[in-house]
């Protein structure tokens, strides 16, 4: 992090062609008020000095005994020893020693903790009445599940089965309740009766998350206070962006594509499906995982007698063979372990899930796409000097261990070959269970993760295959990729399973126009 924001102040004064300090005034303004932390680094910018050389130099990055110095620039022409040696007797330098994190910052530390404790209970942060539904956009708010049209009442929420089918309120929040002084049939019963509702459940990790940094954010050259308008939100995200997903997507896209997501087609399918979504992924989840019950007890908002059918995505699709590891293979999943978590996952589902509800695997990614297409492109950190490949990007962030997957982000390309292979023996695990196991209260299926078939169409609409990869980080699924593999998804389900999606509700048009009577959305 520190590395990137002081290569981000050195590039906005050459490209303005200002000093240091205009440049980190200028990016100041950019950031919303109480993110205003990088002036602290100005002290020790210098025309000498690259990122590397100042972050060492501040210890907010490292060097332990017997390991490498990490750098993502050339090293300078002077010895990192001596340019250190410079650094430490500036004045105001001794205030940063032992600095450890950005949640140090006294601004961001209560942001942080909030953050901790969204991500270990996976549920919203403001919720009233406690049955997993905000009101509230982020911290695990409505942007990840639908939205609470009652936080007051616990028995309000969406996908539940209608009360006394919604004669005088709206107990599921899909906005349709009342009756119709036509004939006295209340409305949820004459359009919703039947229809197969149900709802959309993702258990995913990062991709499923919609992990994204907005390119802007580095790219000094479209830099504006416009760029971080969005940085509050993005953070108490997570830095995931599910409103946009494939699977849970409801928003329009404002981060590079278009959204088209399950849960929309769902709904247009049947729009008594409105707001039935919960998006229950976390960055850097492998298998959802041994410890069952903190993983799904306190986040899965199913209640089997009460509540609809839903359909759940099982798409960990990458870091079960993942991780920053020095012996990344030693590290990865294996089909033993895969077999014995997922199986241990599938049975508490079904002691929660509703009856007819359906389960679908996603197998694995091969995650040689990555380095394939974009090794030897510039990042976009380096476009201004063509300085900084994803090559350099990679090999960075494998010395600090931090890589988000060593085994494919290499150019050792017998590991990325054992990566692919430990992948896809996984996802035959998967296949297995999907083909051999049978549940009470779902039937479940296989897909394989549809990148060859985006990347196909992707083609034939005259694109190119590194534009369906996130650009900051070089790693995940961009929102093109998302909403391509929606499209693949949703065809294959049309053919081969048609059980999963139900039936098209007849009485669409009606409901919308109550909707717009009532001034809903």
């Amino acid at each position: 992090g520190c590395v990137l924001v002081v290569s981000v102040i050195e590039q906005l004064a050459q490209w303005h062609n200002s000093t240091v300090k205009a440049a980190t005034e200028r990016l100041c303004t950019y950031i919303p008020g109480t993110y205003r932390i990088t002036s602290h680094m100005l002290c020790c910018i210098d025309k000498e000095m690259n990122a590397d050389v100042v972050c060492h130099s501040l210890k907010l990055c490292k060097q332990d005994p017997g390991q490498p110095l990490c750098h993502l620039y050339p090293p300078p022409k002077v010895s990192w020893f001596s340019t250190f040696s410079k650094l430490l007797v500036m004045e105001g330098l001794k205030s940063f020693m032992g600095f450890s994190g950005v949640c140090t910052f006294p601004l961001l530390a209560n942001l942080c903790e909030k953050i901790k404790h969204i991500i270990r209970n996976k549920l919203p942060f403001e919720d009233f009445d406690g049955d997993k539904f905000s009101t509230f956009p982020t911290l695990r708010g409505y942007h990840w599940r639908g939205r609470d049209c009652n936080d007051k009442n616990t028995t309000v929420y969406p996908g539940r089965r209608p009360q006394n089918w919604d004669v005088e309120s709206d107990s599921n929040c899909n906005g349709i309740w009342g009756v119709d002084p036509k004939d006295g049939i209340p409305y949820e019963e004459k359009f919703c009766k039947g229809a197969d509702t149900q709802g959309v459940v993702l258990l995913g990790d990062s991709a499923g998350a919609h992990f994204h940094i907005p390119p802007d954010w580095m790219t000094v050259t479209r830099m504006s206070a416009k760029s971080f308008a969005n940085l509050p939100m993005a953070f108490t995200n997570e830095l995931d962006w599910p409103q946009f997903s494939e699977i849970t997507g409801f928003l329009n896209s404002t981060i590079g594509g278009w959204t088209d997501s399950l849960y929309l087609r769902l709904r247009r399918r049947n729009r008594c499906n409105h707001r039935d979504l919960q998006n229950i992924s976390q960055n850097g989840i492998m298998y959802f995982p041994v410890n069952i019950s903190a993983c799904f007890s306190f986040s899965l908002a199913r209640n089997q007698m009460l509540d609809n059918p839903a359909i759940v995505i099982y798409a960990t699709i990458g870091n079960d063979v993942c991780n920053g590891d020095r012996d990344t293979l030693a590290h990865m999943t294996t089909p033993k372990e895969m077999l014995s978590n997922v199986m241990q996952a599938l049975q508490y589902l079904d002691s929660r899930l509703p009856n007819g509800s359906h389960v679908i695997l996603t197998g694995l990614v091969d995650g040689r796409f990555l380095w394939d297409n974009l090794h030897d492109r510039y990042h976009p950190l380096g476009q201004l000097n063509r300085d900084i490949t994803y090559r350099q990007l990679y090999s960075f962030l494998d010395c600090l261990q931090v890589s988000p997957c060593s085994g494919w982000l290499t150019p050792n390309e017998t590991l990325r070959n054992l990566t692919s292979q430990r992948a896809l023996q996984l996802s035959n695990v998967l296949k297995e269970i999907a083909s051999s196991e049978k549940f009470a209260n779902f039937d479940i299926f296989y897909m394989d993760f549809p990148l060859r078939q985006t990347a196909e169409e992707w083609r034939r609409m005259g694109g190119e295959p590194w534009q369906l990869i996130e650009p900051v980080d070089g790693f995940h699924p961009s929102q093109i990729a998302g909403a391509l593999g929606t499209r693949i998804t949703w065809q294959k389900a049309l053919q081969e399973w048609p059980q999963v999606l139900g039936k098209e509700n007849p009485f669409n048009d009606q409901i919308e126009a109550i909707f717009k009577d009532q001034g809903g959305h």
